[in-house]
């Protein structure tokens, strides 16, 4: 392993800096990590939602990781927003090609403004084709209730089923984030297949939220090649989050759910 992790994002952008590539792309460098994109879609969006995705053709996607895996391979490689089924499959056959070391697969769907980012049809080759092939897969609770195809878990014990029924769809990895749940301490449900771990944080006490999703991930992703286990590259990344989350208030941008302080600890 280098020094510094070359970690790759595939996913859409966001102009207001606050989650999709540019989050990614800050949380890596905020880690150590040195960040690279392959974008999958132009989102014109702000704090307060999206107002149109213009989607990146597949083969153009294509081009863009053969050219890039093949000069430079990825230490670790963070999969989100991937718009459409088409796309998913050049990303699947990517993956196989070049056999990035560590894949975390953010199953981005829907916005927190209710907007939705991945076409209701590419969810089964999402399903089908991505999750067999990623180390890690991160959904929050509508997510996963969308990749099963059933009600949304409203309580732990019920995340711990649904993980479960996760791994039967052969994600190798699970980390089901539990921050829909009401509570003052948030509780995600970490399972390598052997058994599922609870990994509580407190409520962070701020509206300043957005791009929360897509920064864990990539954290997880810009950490993993420094550590010995998936475990303690997720206890990390959600230290970091928690961090993030706490400091947000101090950034004031936009008039809506704002982003979290990917540099709270460095500026």
């Amino acid at each position: 392993m280098t020094a510094i992790p070359k970690v790759l994002s595939i996913a859409g952008t966001d102009p207001s800096g606050g989650a999709g590539i540019q989050a990614d792309l800050k949380a890596f460098s905020a880690l150590g990590g040195y960040g690279m994109a392959v974008i999958t879609g132009l989102v014109a969006q702000t704090t307060t939602g999206v107002r149109e995705i213009l989607e990146v053709p597949a083969a153009f996607v294509e081009s863009q990781l053969d050219t890039l895996l093949t000069d430079v391979p990825a230490d670790a490689v963070k999969i989100g927003m991937l718009g459409e089924a088409a796309v998913v499959r050049v990303v699947a056959a990517a993956l196989d090609r070049f056999s990035p070391p560590y894949v975390v697969l953010d199953p981005v769907m829907v916005a927190k403004s209710g907007d939705r980012l991945l076409a209701q049809d590419a969810v089964a080759a999402l399903r089908e084709e991505l999750l067999p092939r990623v180390d890690l897969i991160t959904p929050n609770l509508p997510e996963a209730a969308d990749l099963l195809d059933e009600p949304q878990a409203v309580g732990v014990e019920e995340m711990r089923e649904q993980v479960k029924r996760l791994h039967a769809l052969g994600a190798r990895r699970v980390l089901l984030k539990g921050g829909h749940l009401d509570g003052d301490v948030c509780v995600d449900v970490f399972s390598e297949g052997g058994g599922a771990i609870e990994l509580s944080a407190p409520r962070v006490a701020t509206r300043n939220t957005h791009g929360t999703g897509c920064t864990l991930s990539a954290a997880i992703a810009a950490l993993r090649p420094r550590h010995a286990d998936w475990l303690a590259a997720v206890r990390e990344a959600k230290e970091y989050l928690t961090g993030a989350l706490r400091a947000a208030d101090t950034l004031g941008v936009g008039h809506g759910r704002g982003p979290v302080h990917h540099f709270h600890a460095v500026w």
